[in-house]
């Protein structure tokens, strides 16, 4: 390092150049700089020879930072404390190890920074914030997992909660996890915040809230008040937003999966031990000290949820936007179509023995049945559920232009769509299908005309604007009742008129006696 700064000092570069090309501090440039090389080779033998606590976990340390060069200094601290149980010297200490080790190996840090807005924290015991996470890890076999996470903070004392599964969540896995968290909490927050995830909400329109039938029937009975963020507003949620990262890059990261069990096991000794036992940054308090304190204004949970004694052999699902229901960690499809979108999408699922079950609409008719897959994680479908697609787009464009009056400006509409999305094409064509279908040939043109006026290129666009069309038609259309009305007036006006009447003499004489033989 020190010949070659001297080097790029002597090609002209500047002491933050210098810097930044070699990725050490302009500190050190500066110091080298100042020395001559019996100086620096004074130094450097000075430096062989003095002792440093973390020399005995020199090459440990020098591995990890070369395997994962973003390693904070934070998680090489918890690393040594986990890995060789020792807690011989401060967090400080350890920061400067790792800075000399990478100003000396040339290993600088990749520093990714994200920003969130402060907001004052609320009373003790007053709100819970929740978010879910997901990770990739390596197993011991040199195979990689997705492992999926949910974790709980309470906004005031920053107590944390995490759990995992090695499989996506269901709603069910979601109450389940609350009560758990409840259980070690010792009791329940006035009011929880969540993320517009689909398997607590099914839709959000302008603040009118549709919850999953599972996930509402388990908040009205547990009352706890919901604080819904809106999409793409991590700040209105910062502190579990920094409680994700927090798990993702502390513990997670470069940590080997073995299995479920003993990852959670390893989360809740970390949890423990930094998460919850480290001085936290903002409230400069320990989250364990300042919860004892919290939980005590918590709300007391006496029993358990009777939501986990339902009946499963007759529940209440959603359906997926992927025209799947979710059942026992598997999904399972439903005839393509069955999703629309901004309905409940409500199916029920029961059982018909051990080994079937059947899927069946509001309107009660069964609209699928399969075989019961017991391993996890599944996809079990049935092959009739599957979109068409022996029919290319092109096909469908045609297909579907053919209703217009102007299929040259239908085609081009179509196109746009298709240039917007690619990958969805099918799927608004499949929305300007239907409406065609119930359309009966009625404002298909007009709403044309005003898709393309007002730039809307979208099949829901086309939906809502032909359905506006069509309402407003039926306001205006004269009724049954009307026509026989005004049929009616016009019978009577004409009642007081007679026809006139003539002598037959007079027909004799105009055509001058002649008879018909």
């Amino acid at each position: 390092m020190y010949m070659d700064i001297h080097q790029l000092k002597r090609q002209g570069f500047k002491k933050t150049q210098i810097a930044r090309k070699l990725g050490v501090s302009r500190t050190t440039v500066d110091d080298y700089l100042k020395r001559n090389p019996e100086e620096m080779a004074v130094w450097e033998a000075g430096t062989q020879t003095r002792s440093k606590k973390l020399d005995p976990y020199h090459n440990d340390i020098l591995s990890w930072l070369k395997e994962h060069p973003d390693m904070s200094a934070a998680q090489v601290f918890d690393w040594l404390q986990e890995k060789h149980k020792y807690t011989g010297v401060a967090e400080s200490t350890v920061r400067n190890y790792v800075k000399d080790l990478r100003q000396y190996y040339h290993l600088p840090k990749v520093l990714k920074v994200r920003q969130y807005e402060a907001i004052p924290d609320p009373p003790m015991g007053k709100q819970m914030q929740v978010d879910f996470g997901e990770t990739r890890q390596q197993t011991m076999k040199g195979e990689e997992v997705k492992l999926y996470f949910i974790s709980f903070v309470l906004s005031h004392s920053r107590y944390k909660v995490v759990m995992w599964l090695d499989r996506p969540f269901t709603t069910k896995d979601v109450l389940w996890t609350h009560e758990k968290a409840f259980e070690v909490l010792g009791g329940m927050p006035e009011e929880i915040v969540y993320d517009q995830d689909r398997l607590i909400l099914v839709n959000e329109n302008a603040g009118e809230l549709i919850y999953t039938a599972a996930f509402q029937s388990y908040q009205e009975e547990r009352g706890f008040n919901i604080y819904m963020c809106r999409g793409a507003d991590p700040e209105s949620k910062g502190r579990i937003e920094n409680v994700v990262g927090f798990v993702k890059k502390s513990f997670a990261k470069h940590r080997i999966f073995d299995n479920i069990d003993k990852w959670n096991e390893a989360c809740q000794a970390w949890i423990d031990r930094t998460g919850n036992g480290k001085v936290h940054n903002t409230t400069k308090k320990r989250p364990n000290a300042v919860f004892q304190i919290e939980k005590k204004h918590l709300r007391p949970i006496h029993k358990k949820s009777s939501i986990f004694h339902q009946d499963s052999s007759s529940i209440t699902v959603m359906v997926r936007k992927d025209n799947t229901v979710p059942h026992k960690g598997n999904r399972y499809s439903v005839p393509i179509g069955t999703y629309k979108h901004g309905e409940t999408n409500k199916v029920r699922i029961s059982r018909i023995d051990d080994e079937m079950l059947r899927i069946i609409n509001a309107d009660g008719e069964v609209i699928a049945e399969h075989k019961i897959d017991h391993q996890k994680g599944q996809l079990i479908q049935d092959t009739s559920h599957r979109r068409d697609r022996t029919k290319g787009i092109d096909a469908y464009i045609q297909t579907v232009t053919a209703y217009f009056r102007d299929t040259a400006q239908a085609t081009a509409y179509l196109q746009e769509i298709r240039s917007l999305y690619p990958r969805y094409t099918r799927d608004h064509l499949q929305v300007i299908a239907d409406v065609v279908k119930k359309s009966e040939g009625k404002h298909l043109d007009q709403a044309l005309d005003m898709c393309i006026n007002e730039k809307l290129y979208a099949g829901h666009d086309f939906r809502d604007v032909w359905t506006y069309l069509h309402r407003e038609y039926e306001k205006t259309k004269p009724t049954d009742t009307t026509e026989k009305e005004s049929s009616s007036n016009v019978s009577r006006d004409y009642d007081q008129y007679q026809p006139t009447t003539r002598n037959v003499d007079e027909y004799i004489g105009i055509l001058e006696g002649s008879v018909y033989p």
